[in-house]
């Protein structure tokens, strides 16, 4: 059995289709058939049937789905290990929320190292939706992350929240905004969720984003009104050509870390898990 007849079996369990799973996966429709009857002579059973309906999952093709999920998780990990020897005793991935590395970064890297001094960290930024896909493949050892997937294959543990504040170069009260000059901001579902219902009468403006950075920059470079992470806020206010605006409510962000099901007890996770965990609530 060849790692890549599991990808297509496993792409295949999303799409309920050949014709777009070879699309997805830059395969000819023959190839995708070829794989999935190489797995099914070397299972013996039948993984999915065609009909005018569509394709389905057999009961054997649903029994194989946490398997094959689990194996391609190991060869992942397998073969990262294999291609990071070196001087090194451990190799870690790390994904991290962007708003989370946007101005503290070499604080959460820091605390990795102490904690692992031995080991050599690759530090990839990304959204939560993202981060859980990777994760779940074996791309990532770990992420710190703002929203949660309920996915049975990994584990997340509450570690702390960060807020956002809305500040303003033109406005005082909430009241006083021209839905000309704000930025409407989408850092989570959590938070857009709060932020729709504070501005329910500003939410389709010419400018959007769902990053701390460029929504900042954004601000210094146009001026404006939009909320922005509470460190951040308080920088601009303090350099005299922001101010917080009145009647807009703090939004908090939960943060989350997140690792396969399978590391949730591993003595290096949790470890790591501790560093994260300090350095939120410090700041």
């Amino acid at each position: 059995m060849q790692i890549e007849h599991l990808e297509t079996f496993l792409d295949l369990m999303e799409t309920n289709s050949f014709n777009r799973t070879a699309e997805r996966l830059n395969l000819t429709q023959s190839t995708v058939s070829g794989r999935i009857q190489a797995l099914e002579t070397t299972l013996g059973r039948k993984l999915f049937t065609r009909s005018r309906a569509g394709t389905q999952p057999t009961p054997a093709g649903f029994k194989l789905l946490d398997h094959a999920r689990t194996l391609r998780h190991q060869w992942t990990e397998a073969r990262r290990s294999v291609q990071n020897t070196g001087n090194f005793a451990h190799s870690m991935r790390i994904g991290m929320q962007h708003d989370l590395a946007s101005s503290h970064i070499a604080d959460w890297v820091s605390g990795f190292r102490k904690v692992l001094p031995d080991a050599a960290f690759y530090i990839d930024l990304d959204f939560s939706n993202q981060m859980s896909i990777d994760l779940l493949a074996g791309e990532i050892d770990l992420s710190i992350m703002f929203t949660p997937k309920n996915l049975p294959d990994l584990h997340y543990e509450h570690i702390g929240e960060l807020a956002y504040r809305m500040i303003s170069s033109t406005a005082v009260h909430l009241n006083d905004i021209e839905p000309q000059s704000y930025i409407f901001t989408s850092y989570s579902p959590a938070f857009e969720k709060v932020h729709r219902q504070i501005v329910a009468n500003l939410a389709e403006t010419p400018l959007s984003s769902g990053q701390n950075i460029t929504v900042c920059g954004l601000l210094l470079a146009l001026g404006g009104t939009a909320y922005v992470l509470e460190d951040s806020a308080e920088e601009m206010v303090a350099s005299g050509s922001f101010g917080f605006v009145r009647g807009a409510p703090r939004i908090p962000q939960s943060v989350y870390f997140a690792v396969h099901l399978r590391n949730r007890h591993s003595h290096i996770h949790r470890r790591l898990l501790a560093s994260a965990r300090k350095h939120l609530s410090g700041q």
